[in-house]
């Protein structure tokens, strides 16, 4: 039975730990979601009652992490919304449901807190199923107006977003410096980088936009 509760300070070694086991190689070889993690909870615009783990018999097996970010919109309009990142279930718990019940659980509380709305980037084939959709469908692009294929956006409160466009800024907290995040990569038990299909895969998806 899956447990989900608020992180500690005494989960973060576990959870970067774990967050480095399940995206380690996925995206690319070797990761920096465990650093963004361990960097991030610093950041002003961290939302730590946000900060959800999963246990299941004792073992930690998730985590989903949040932060504060912004749309811009017509005629000087701010909005403050939210945007979640690193969010993982184990490897070898993956694919029963555990990282929808952790997510759906996490939104839940950030609509208690007063969210309306949360924009994160993600692959589509695995987001819509917890009730995301194409931030154009929304009115949300990037500055340039593009509309990243990956920027995906679940209203929390029907309608928030409806009627304007808007420019989504995300928090300086998302920022990795790939120098820094190497040396704290390099400094933990060492793990075999790969280059695998997969990651050209990513690159495509990443780097495509919805017309």
């Amino acid at each position: 039975m899956l447990t989900i509760r608020r992180e500690t300070p005494e989960d973060y070694a576990a959870v970067e730990a774990l967050i480095r086991r399940a995206f380690y190689n996925v995206y690319q070889p070797g990761c920096y979601e465990h650093y963004l993690a361990h960097v991030m909870r610093g950041h002003a615009d961290f939302v730590a009652p946000l900060a959800f783990v999963a246990e299941e018999d004792g073992a930690l097996v998730g985590s989903i992490l949040y932060t504060r970010a912004r749309l811009a919109g017509e005629g000087g309009a701010q909005k403050e919304v939210l945007t979640f990142g690193p969010v993982c279930i184990a490897p070898e718990r993956q694919r029963r449901g555990y990282g929808r019940q952790l997510i759906e659980h996490s939104l839940q509380a950030a609509r208690a807190l007063g969210y309306d709305a949360v924009v994160i980037f993600g692959n589509p084939s695995y987001y819509v199923g917890c009730g995301f959709v194409c931030c154009k469908r929304c009115g949300v692009s990037l500055e340039d107006g593009r509309h990243p294929t990956a920027m995906l956006v679940r209203e929390l409160v029907p309608g928030a977003l409806a009627g304007k466009r808007w420019v989504y800024r995300e928090s300086p907290a998302m920022a990795v410096d790939e120098a820094s995040a190497r040396r704290f990569d390099d400094a933990l038990a060492p793990m075999e980088k790969k280059r695998l299909p997969g990651q050209e895969a990513f690159y495509i998806l990443s780097h495509s936009f919805v017309e």
